[in-house]
């Protein structure tokens, strides 16, 4: 290889494996009927196999209600977080203002605390605010904790684009926004990518947040819904394999689709800033 040394294989090749033989794993434990799930024979695809657990999902829970719940507060998160961040980001790294400096490191110190630390003032906010047991209190909270990260990579996207671009709009006549909204943005669709993405995970999969907003069972999201599959005495494993898969989908496919752009985001976006 030209110009430097080979990239290592052995570890892809591993991660590889790992996340092969784990799916698989799974897809055989959701296929296992329910008195076959502790057996000890290791074929992937049992003799009795059967999609009951699949079945059950969606006729004896409320699987898809889970699902339309999650979906609603993931798309709104992430909507919301790339306007948020997009816009934020680009005040950041053209403008110069009073306590620009103090307001970055204070969105970059925010990122040095687990999310678990910052529950309890989040919780009391909410309470006073009314906002508990409601998609806005979560949604809120869920928003605050992604941005941070969000404008940190538009901001350092944004100083990977030369200012003259802005400036030959501004001369040709067009306004700061309208320079922003046709040229800027679109150069930047790979940040966006990355700010959506992020945004999307943030919301998809966390638990620990909305085990505290959300009481009532009809507005449970999913990682809610998959956790009362396990109760003080047994698991439902066979349950918990088939909504794994189908928990999965969404994210496998985005991650297909937007696979294009999450190279470049992260590695131009982290550049400079």
């Amino acid at each position: 290889m030209k110009n430097g040394r080979r990239k290592p294989v052995l570890p892809k090749i591993l991660t590889y494996i790992f996340l092969t033989f784990f799916t698989l794993i799974v897809v055989s434990i959701s296929l296992r009927p329910g008195n076959r799930l502790l057996s000890t024979d290791l074929s992937i695809i049992p003799q009795d196999a059967t999609f009951d657990s699949f079945v059950k999902l969606f006729t004896e829970r409320p699987f898809l209600t889970w699902i339309m719940n999650s979906m609603y507060v993931s798309f709104v998160v992430t909507i919301t977080g790339v306007i948020l961040a997009a816009l934020s980001g680009y005040a950041m790294s053209r403008f110069k203002f009073f306590g620009k400096k103090v307001a970055m490191l204070s969105l970059l110190t925010t990122q040095m605390f687990p999310a678990t630390m910052l529950l309890l003032p989040m919780y009391i906010m909410l309470v006073n605010l009314g906002l508990i047991n409601s998609y806005l209190g979560i949604i809120a909270v869920y928003s605050a904790t992604a941005l941070p990260f969000c404008i940190w990579q538009m901001k350092g996207y944004y100083d990977t684009i030369p200012t003259t671009l802005e400036e030959a709009a501004l001369i040709d006549g067009c306004s700061n926004f309208y320079a922003f909204y046709r040229i800027i943005l679109p150069l930047a669709a790979p940040a966006l990518v990355i700010t959506a993405l992020f945004s999307f995970m943030t919301a998809w999969s966390e638990y620990v947040v909305a085990a505290q907003v959300l009481q009532d069972t009809d507005l449970w999201t999913l990682p809610l819904g998959l956790k009362s599959f396990e109760d003080n005495m047994t698991s439902e494993w066979g349950l918990y394999a088939a909504a794994s898969l189908i928990v999965s989908i969404p994210v496998v496919v985005l991650f297909l689709i937007l696979s294009k752009w999450l190279v470049s985001g992260l590695t131009l976006g982290s550049v400079k800033g």
